[in-house]
């Protein structure tokens, strides 16, 4: 980019363009130009220094030649007002923003230049009379050898009025080219930029904010793209007609030129200020020269004049008429079933610029033409010449009744007398219908028009939704389909109200999106620049994008809705009124040539609206539809058929109605199982949109959303009967609580039931799809998702409500369900910590706590989790057939356990406890302090019953064909029965749920319209359990059944149990030494309380002070090597030292060694030892400072050197190699205490004082990854012994800092340093290592859940008391020894195991699959059997 010029607007406004937020520059830049071909005025680079001579061609001209520089504006717009003047402020935006344009000129032209600019006249011409005198003043000699640029400003003068004149630009250009006719008489040297102003004068009165200016401006009552592009194009399409012609290229020095100087924004948004910037653009090119016609490839408009030359469309558009019997009833009839063409005395039309006629007659070379208004050609109303000449819909029925009234002629916009009763508008929407509707009544009451409003049959021909579909992705609320469709439905109510002896063609709109194959096939020639500006929305977008995946769906809904609306009979109840759907083009395509090329002969020159071709064929198909029966109408009608003027059959020669067609409106009829009826007589909203959640009503509801697990993703909902396969397939259209597929009466969830009372909900999910796929919406559940998952949902959803614009994210009401459980229930045998109740309610707290922050105006139903138990019933009776191996695989806690079995009740217990949780949170009222938002607990799914059929076996037809997830049965009384908790108080909501309930649909009562919560229900909530007291101390409690050792001592690591240790020890940092562990202060924070210390402390009991020597205690208590007490003299064999590093783990091993040889009281050859190392910290907390020295080779190479030392000198050892902690979460400990300000920054400056985001932390980050894997690579390198083992115990791995239920971390688990870990938190390593200790690898848990529960030390298995090693974990032990070092060559370093790990969670997943293909198998065989036997 360019320097910026700065400089003042005068009035109200900066003059901008360009949306860079914040910024007053005029930019230029060096980007290259969007369109290749295109040049802009002046290049990017420029020579320095003067040229060595004056060039003596204007297009030869570098800027550094110029030597005088002026200027000249026209930028006066039109004003009917007597007294103030409406567009000051517009005249003071564009006089603002060539000043702006004339700063950067002046500073590419660079220095010296002189500055001739006139001041300003009334006139153009007498302004260009005065400069050159002014010229001729002030340079002498120098007039005729200086070279001089004169900038004139234009803009089009009459931007109010200029859509009801046939050439608005006329008297402008007149006045331009008077003055450049001057200029080119009297000026030598000269070269004259015209910058035209118009886009930024229809981006001005587009703007929202300008609504009290547009009162006074006809062309512009709303904001429209159409009407800014055809302000803008007519305009300089006119300016390009005045250079084109060549009138001011007969000297070579002297030259006028129209290059593009500033681009501004595109679309007009209600955030655009006018105080930003309008960018000045330059061009990428190898000569240094002033850009002209002659000297670039400049083609703003000209390729599409040029195509248009090389191929002339011959003009052959009329038809041939053969019908016999064009004689109209013997009487005038009444019903308008019985209408003949020939009985009908008016014709009219509503519509857009289609229908106006818009460049239908324009040639194909004269882009600029498409502004014109051909209304005696349109199609469905033009009465040009005749049917021979011109066909169109009333040019065939003149040869039914010569004397129909109505029809438009010639040239010009709807205001014309000669338009008659086409009343359609340019840029028109479905809003603008019912206008157009009542202006077609007060014209037909007029005088101007020959109509008996009582007496004479009309044909009404409505065609609209082009430009609502090229406005969708800017405003997607205001244009939906329900708004559309809204819109059209008043306008035929009004009709039907106001029009006797009427039939309404009501043509559904065509299919959009072949607009694209024109605009991208470069074959074409079709001028992009004019498309993208009439309809970007279409063309502007990648074909996989959000936008115009919306825009397809609009599309389709537009055509059905419409269709709905007329199939809903409401405009057959009187005998003269119909509306009968014509669909002729619905399929529309674009036809190729010869050459395989779009053919845009069909179109008008600015490949967007309808040529005269395309208007004769549109005539044709839709007369044909006429006289096609219903249920027989053509609907994909191929512009290039042949399609003769049909001729109404002598036994039936009527225009075609429901009525006569014997045609019977689709009754759809409900759905008695899926579908409900809702009959409630008050639907209506609040009379003002509510500022409270407990006066929501129903109707107030503006956007649903859901989160949750595959129930809520609608997994196998649709499926059929037996095609296990089909479940993986996430029907999200029929989700109970988000799905919006079909209708109430065949589909019932939560967005169908809310339909009934705003048909302008948004939000719901349709189709089949990912969370990810466009159809989702907000719907972001996700399959197999557990609690854990819900804050990243939410997170998720958030953005979606934000950046989508069909969403109001500040006003709109919003309803969000949230379900989750399932999956974590059938998990949690796996983990009892972390799918423990405590741990569920925690991720459910942490979700809503987002949804609390961040989300107004928002209902939140939390949903209980589903009482599993039924389920488990009915998928484990033998008498149904069910896929049992897949089941059990998608649930395997709840499905492959006895039903007598001790799991099986804690899986009980779990369920209820998840229950009971969830509605202690809720009752907490912690979501009820903000009067816009509350979450309310919705418990039907607490006590679920499974029905049953009359011979006692489940009915699984209210299931999934995997018999786990629930079927649209299911789903659907899973829907009604959350309507129905809805609308009951809090305190009376029922909470059980059978599947075999007759549920109707509830109706808000008149006492009590809203959706229920506590405030309105009157519910107090229950007081909260008396807080427990403190913890005594930080003891746990162990109660093992087998603790005793081996019938003999174990001479084989894999045989070892817990009561077979005899000696502990340990090697690390400050963390093993325990420093500050019972600190209360900064003066006793240097203290080693050893005794307490996580891996190796031996100080009181297990009770009283939870540690690995402690629980072993409760094993072998003679156990030996454990350290007591403060300080290092009784440190045994804890040979950790504060500040260490991996470096110093060769030392540490050294002198562990020889202390265990020295050490009387233990058997150093017999005895079973447990030595933990954990290191680290120190290393990562100084990296910064010498990468190479803490480099990752180093350190894994000191650890490996360690356990070198260990396996050749150590027998009888398990070796704990613990990773090191994720640093990171340290940074967020905070307190307000000296130790926290002042030691912890000094204490790990690498992690703890990098910004966020930066790179120093990034680094830092990936080096604490690449520790702990590497580190844990180096336990299967030690597998060589019978009786020496190194396992990697991971469950520092994803250990986040412990936080209380606002997520602030707890200071209580820390020193006072807020960095080492105080007795609570060396108790959670301690459980968090033993519990490793029992967990097989690949199955480790990898993280640590800090909460305090006395309970959660874990017991060896009876089945498996040993210690897990690597190998009897079932993994290999043996491992070829690779040369590759850490961190070099061959990738990262992993754990040999974990390749086997995912090995069999790939098996498993395979496995499901082959399960799902072995039962299908299975079925098809015995089917196959059955047949076989008869």
């Amino acid at each position: 980019m360019g320097t910026p010029i700065r400089g003042e607007v005068c009035g109200l406004f900066f003059l901008l363009v360009l949306l860079v937020k914040g910024s007053v520059a005029l930019e230029s830049s060096d980007a290259k130009a969007e369109d290749g071909t295109a040049r802009f005025l002046f290049p990017c680079k420029t020579s320095v220094g003067d040229s060595d001579h004056s060039p003596a061609s204007a297009h030869a001209l570098n800027p550094r030649d110029i030597k005088v520089l002026s200027t000249l504006r026209s930028l006066k717009i039109k004003s009917d007002a007597i007294n103030k003047n409406p567009f000051r402020s517009l005249e003071e935006a564009l006089l603002g923003a060539s000043r702006l344009a004339e700063s950067y000129v002046g500073e590419k032209l660079g220095s010296p230049v002189t500055v001739i600019s006139p001041p300003l006249k009334d006139s153009l011409e007498d302004d260009a009379k005065t400069l050159v005198e002014n010229l001729k003043q002030r340079l002498g000699a120098s007039f005729a050898d200086d070279w001089k640029i004169i900038v004139i400003f234009v803009t089009a003068d009459d931007p109010c009025g200029f859509c009801n004149q046939e050439d608005h630009t006329k008297e402008s250009v007149l006045a331009l080219s008077r003055a450049l006719d001057y200029l080119h008489q009297q000026l030598p040297k000269a070269f004259v930029s015209l910058v035209d102003l118009t886009e930024l004068s229809g981006l001005y009165l587009s703007h929202p904010s300008h609504s009290e200016i547009r009162q006074s401006c006809e062309c512009f009552p709303k904001p429209s793209d159409y009407t800014k592009a055809v302000l803008r194009f007519s305009f300089q399409g006119a300016l390009e007609k005045v250079l084109s012609s060549g009138r001011y290229d007969t000297r070579e020095d002297f030259t006028v030129t129209l290059q593009p100087l500033l681009r501004m924004a595109k679309y007009v948004t209600p955030q655009m200020n006018f105080n930003t910037v309008y960018e000045a653009r330059c061009s990428e090119q190898d000569g240094a020269f002033l850009n002209t016609h002659k000297n670039s490839p400049y083609k703003w408009l000209q390729s599409m004049y040029d195509a248009g030359r090389a191929t002339p469309e011959p003009r052959a558009l009329g038809s041939n008429f053969s019908c016999a019997d064009t004689a109209p009833s013997d009487t005038i009839p009444t019903s308008v079933h019985r209408l003949k063409p020939a009985d009908i005395k008016v014709i009219a039309a509503l519509g857009d610029s289609i229908t106006a006629g818009n460049g239908a007659g324009a040639l194909a070379i004269d882009l600029l033409d498409v502004v014109t208004e051909y209304r005696g050609i349109s199609w469905s109303i033009g009465g040009d010449e005749d049917l021979s000449n011109v066909t169109t819909l009333t040019n065939i029925l003149r040869h039914f009744n010569p004397s129909i009234e109505g029809y438009s002629t010639g040239k010009g916009p709807h205001l014309l007398a000669r338009s008659k009763l086409n009343r359609a508008v340019p840029g028109a929407k479905a809003d603008d219908m019912l206008k157009q509707a009542k202006s077609l009544v007060d014209r037909m009451n007029s005088s101007n028009v020959n109509v008996n409003l009582a007496e004479d049959w009309k044909l009404l021909t409505i065609f609209i939704g082009g430009n609502d579909l090229c406005a969708i992705c800017n405003s997607p609320i205001d244009h939906s389909p329900e708004k559309f469709v809204e819109h059209l439905e008043e306008t035929l109510d009004y009709l039907q109200k106001e029009v006797p002896r009427m039939f309404v063609n009501l043509v559904t709109i065509l299919d959009i999106l072949p607009l694209r194959e024109l605009y991208y096939d470069t074959r074409t020639n079709c001028p992009e620049i004019v498309m993208s500006a009439l309809c970007g929305c279409v063309v502007d977008h990648a074909a996989d994008s959000p936008e115009i995946q919306t825009l397809k769906s609009f599309n389709k809904q537009y055509q059905e809705k419409t269709r709905q609306l007329v199939e809903s009979g409401k405009y057959d109840t009187k005998d003269d009124f119909t509306v009968v759907i014509q669909p002729l083009l619905e399929q529309l395509e674009i036809p190729l040539n010869a050459e395989g090329v779009p053919d845009r002969s069909y179109m008008a020159p600015d490949c967007f609206h309808f040529g005269e071709k395309a208007h004769a064929q549109a005539a044709r198909g839709l007369w044909k539809n006429m006289l096609e029966p219903l249920g027989q109408k053509t609907t994909g009608q191929d512009l290039d058929a042949d399609i003769p003027i049909s001729c109404p059959p002598p036994n039936d020669p009527f225009l075609k109605t429901a009525k006569n067609s014997n045609y019977t409106y689709p009754t759809i009829t409900p759905d008695p199982v899926h579908g409900s009826q809702l009959h409630c007589t008050d639907k209506a909203p609040s009379a003002q949109i509510p500022t409270s959640v407990h006066a929501l009503r129903p109707a107030d509801v503006r956007v649903v959303a859901a989160i949750g697990d595959s129930l809520t993703a609608g997994n196998g909902i649709g499926s059929k009967p037996q095609d296990v396969f089909d479940v993986f397939n996430q029907y999200r259209g029929l989700s109970w609580s988000i799905g919006g597929d079909s209708t109430l009466d065949q589909v019932t969830t939560l967005p169908n039931i809310l339909l009934e009372f705003n048909k302008f909900l948004t939000g719901y999910s349709t189709g089949n799809g990912s969370s990810s796929g466009h159809n989702s919406f907000l719907n972001e559940a996700v399959p197999g998702a557990k609690a854990f998952n819900l804050p990243e949902q939410v997170r998720a959803l958030i953005d979606q409500m934000k950046t989508d614009n069909r969403v109001d994210f500040s006003n709109d009401w919003k309803v969000i369900t949230v379900l989750i459980g399932a999956n974590d229930l059938c998990a949690s045998c796996t983990d009892s910590n972390v799918f423990s109740p405590v741990s569920f309610v925690s991720h459910i707290r942490e979700a809503l706590d987002i949804l609390h922050s961040e989300v107004p105006r928002a209902f939140v139903n939390l949903v209980e989790v589903m009482n599993l138990i039924p389920l488990r019933e009915a998928t484990m009776d033998p008498r149904v057939q069910c896929p049992g191996i897949v089941t059990r695989m998608l649930c395997p806690c709840l499905l492959n356990i006895p039903e007598t079995s001790h799991e099986m009740q804690i899986i009980k217990d779990a369920n209820l406890a998840y229950q009971h949780s969830t509605q202690h949170l809720i009752d907490s009222g912690r979501y009820d302090t903000r009067e816009d938002f509350t979450v309310v607990l919705q418990p039907f799914f607490r006590n679920t019953t499974i029905p049953y059929l009359q011979d006692g076996r489940p009915d699984i037809s209210f299931l999934a064909p995997d018999c786990f997830h629930l079927g649209q049965k299911a789903q659907s009384q899973l829907a009604r029965m959350l309507w129905k908790n809805m609308l009951e108080p809090l305190g009376q909501k029922t909470a059980a749920l059978d599947f075999l309930e007759n549920i109707t649909l509830s109706c808000p009562t008149q006492q009590q319209p809203f959706l229920r919560t506590f405030k309105n229900s009157n519910y107090v909530y229950p007081s909260p359990p008396p807080t427990p007291k403190p913890a005594e101390n930080w003891g746990s409690d162990l109660t093992c059944q087998a603790t005793g050792p081996s019938p003999q001592i174990p001479t084989s690591v894999h045989k070892l149990r817990p009561a077979d240790i005899k000696v502990v020890a340990a090697l690390g940092d400050s963390l093993t030494a325990a420093f500050g562990a019972n600190a209360t202060s900064l003066a006793d924070f240097a203290n080693e309380w050893r005794g307490i210390s996580w891996s190796i402390g031996g100080d009181g009991t297990l009770e009283t002070h939870t540690t690995i020597p402690n629980i072993l205690k409760k094993f072998n208590p003679n156990i030996k090597g454990f350290s007591t007490g403060i300080g290092k003299e009784n440190s045994m064999f804890n040979v950790a030292v504060g500040g260490a590093k991996a470096e110093n783990m060769p030392a540490q091993a050294r002198r562990l060694v020889d202390s265990m040889k020295e050490t009387s009281g233990i058997r150093f050859e017999e005895d079973w030892k447990i030595i933990t190392i954990f290191i680290g910290g120190n290393d990562l907390c100084q990296y910064c400072s010498n990468r190479e020295w803490h480099s990752l080779q180093n350190h894994v190479k000191h650890i490996e050197d360690a356990l070198e030392i260990l396996y050749k000198e150590v027998p009888r050892a398990f070796v704990n190699l613990v990773e090191v902690l994720q640093v990171e979460g340290l940074r967020t400990v905070t307190a307000g205490t000296l130790g926290c300000s002042l030691l912890r920054p000094n204490l790990c400056p690498c992690f703890i004082n990098p910004r966020e985001g930066s790179p120093e932390l990034n680094e830092i980050k990936k080096y604490n990854r690449d520790l702990q894997t590497h580190v844990a690579a180096l336990a299967e390198k030690f597998q060589g012994r019978e009786d020496f083992a190194v396992v990697a115990q991971p469950f520092f791995e994803n250990t986040v800092v412990p936080v209380d239920g606002n997520g602030v971390p707890i200071v209580e688990f820390f020193s006072a340093d807020c960095f080492h870990f105080h007795e609570r938190g060396h108790a959670e390593m301690a459980i968090a290592l033993w519990n490793n200790m029992l967990e097989p690898v690949g199955q480790k848990q990898n993280y640590n859940n800090f909460t305090h529960d006395r309970s959660k030390l874990k017991c060896p298995h009876n089945d498996h008391p040993y210690l897990f090693t690597l190998k009897n974990s079932g993994l290999p032990d043996a491992v070829p020894t690779s040369d590759v070092k850490p961190g070099e060559g061959g990738g990262d370093d992993v754990p040999y195991w974990s390749l086997i790990v995912a090995s069999i969670g790939g098996v498993a997943l395979g496995g499901a699959v082959v399960g799902v293909a072995m039962h299908a198998r299975h079925r098809r065989r015995g089917r196959k059997q059955r047949q076989s036997s008869f």
